[in-house]
């Protein structure tokens, strides 16, 4: 059967889950990616009451909706982010505290051991679950000590990347311990500003964490696209770290010449910009590629839309994109297309 397909609701945290799921419904998904912020998903909650779980999943069931994974991006990154001011606009009060810089990394590192705990506590509960199990994944960014550097001036040596690398192990391989306990995988979403942001940071980052058996990729090819990655070959080279797949698209290649892939300090939207974030199916991601690809390798998880487009009504939007993903998802072959024709293999009439 092809996939299912979910709806990231990240970029719908203004609205309550129990007013987002009937629209969800409605749009055309057969599931949510939770977001860990709005009032989608309480990790607190979630890992200390039964009652507040099971109510989660009877909301879901009340529009016909299920879930494969939690989001706690926020969180994750204030792992190893140098912390400014931007930070307390994303973090809980809990997370933030004084906003002394190392007590808020230390904070939030308990906080994404707790998105562990939930996750299982929440997929321990789901209907059914026991019976049909999958992969728990939570999905996420890193935070990274490094970015500021990625252009490399004041000259940056090899040696001052190494340790930003070290600080990313020292930091997240007790979080991915934890998340082993409870069997539990953090995938991470390879993004700019983050720990990975291409293929040669994300073989590096494992590298780091000596290939953690709870380390892999929240697959998102539109971070990918507009710098020039190969979003294919992505796939093909971290097959089995593959825990779960964004569908999001991007077009690049457009504006004025004024502003570049760096972004120009520009808003998204900005006429401008070199590129920017479209709904799925129109920007310039070969999805085709991209399904076929994840069928090579074997991806069978859901296909969560990550919809993100200045320039369109979302609600048409993630409906769109819905249709679009439906129609482009498709099962692998179970045969060989060229069998019928060997006289040993193929049937008699």
């Amino acid at each position: 059967m092809p996939r299912p397909i979910t709806l990231f609701t990240g970029q719908w945290a203004d609205l309550p889950l129990a007013e987002l799921a009937p629209l969800v419904k409605n749009m055309g998904y057969d599931g949510v990616e939770l977001a860990c912020w709005g009032d989608h998903f309480d990790v607190d909650k979630a890992a200390a009451s039964k009652s507040y779980v099971r109510e989660r999943w009877e909301l879901l069931a009340d529009h016909g909706l299920t879930c494969f994974s939690v989001s706690n991006h926020l969180v994750g990154q204030a792992v190893c982010d140098p912390i400014d001011e931007r930070h307390k606009a994303i973090l809980s009060p809990g997370v933030w505290g004084d906003g002394d810089p190392e007590g808020v990394r230390r904070r939030a590192a308990k906080q994404m051991i707790l998105t562990a705990k939930a996750a299982r506590a929440f997929f321990d509960a789901k209907p059914g679950f026991a019976k049909n199990p999958h992969r728990i994944a939570v999905n996420g960014f890193t935070g990274s000590s490094i970015w500021h550097s990625i252009y490399a001036f004041p000259p940056t040596s090899q040696e001052y990347w190494d340790a930003g690398f070290a600080d990313f192990a020292k930091r997240w391989t007790p979080i991915l311990d934890a998340f082993d306990k409870v069997d539990v995988d953090f995938a991470l979403e390879v993004h700019p500003t983050e720990i990975a942001f291409d293929i040669a940071s994300a073989e590096r980052a494992l590298a780091a964490v000596k290939n953690h058996p709870r380390f892999g990729f929240n697959y998102d090819p539109s971070h990918l696209g507009y710098q020039g990655v190969d979003y294919v070959a992505f796939i093909r080279k971290f097959g089995p770290r593959i825990f779960h797949a964004h569908i999001k698209d991007a077009w690049w290649g457009h504006g004025d010449g004024s502003v570049g892939v760096f972004g120009g300090h520009t808003t998204f939207g900005d006429a401008r910009r070199q590129w920017d974030f479209r709904s799925p199916g129109r920007g310039d991601i070969d999805f085709e590629e991209v399904i076929v690809a994840l069928n090579d390798v074997g991806y069978a998880g859901p296909l969560s839309v990550e919809w993100e487009d200045v320039r369109m009504d979302r609600v048409h939007g993630a409906t769109e994109a819905a249709d679009f993903v439906r129609q482009l998802d498709f099962a692998p072959s179970a045969v060989a297309f060229d069998a019928a024709f060997d006289k040993k293999k193929g049937k008699k009439k």
